[in-house]
């Protein structure tokens, strides 16, 4: 005997001993691999970048949404030498709009100005690869 009731948005459902003591009848459907629902991870077998994996914990979805994707699109396609060095402005726009909204995206632990001065840092490190690079 299963009792149901609805509170609200909420299903309350009531199971007796006797209701768990019974075999399953769910059965499992094999895995579509073209079902776009399917998770295929982070990057899709063409080589996309699958923005709906959970694995993204809904980055690509929030107020700065369209700047961590152009900053990480950027960093996946990158064939710089050392990858990810060409795309310093797009990370910096996505951490100038994550600082607009410090309840979504806490800094860990960090003031903001020894964030942005590690991220020029950093910049400059790649820049001065790149000079290097190009001077051999």
């Amino acid at each position: 005997l299963l009792v149901s009731s609805t509170v609200g948005k909420d299903r309350i459902i009531f199971a007796t001993k006797e209701d768990h003591e019974t075999p399953s009848s769910a059965e499992l459907v094999a895995d579509d691999p073209d079902d776009p629902y399917e998770e295929q991870g982070l990057i899709l077998p063409n080589g996309d970048i699958n923005w709906n994996c959970p694995c993204l914990g809904g980055m690509a979805s929030g107020p700065c949404g369209e700047q961590f994707k152009s900053a990480f699109s950027c960093f996946h396609y990158s064939s710089e030498e050392i990858k990810g060095s060409d795309c310093v402005d797009q990370f910096r726009a996505m951490q100038e709009c994550m600082q607009k909204y410090p309840d979504l995206y806490p800094q860990e632990d960090e003031n903001d100005e020894k964030s942005s001065k590690d991220l020029e840092a950093a910049s400059m490190e790649a820049s001065a690869a790149k000079e290097e690079e190009g001077s051999s």
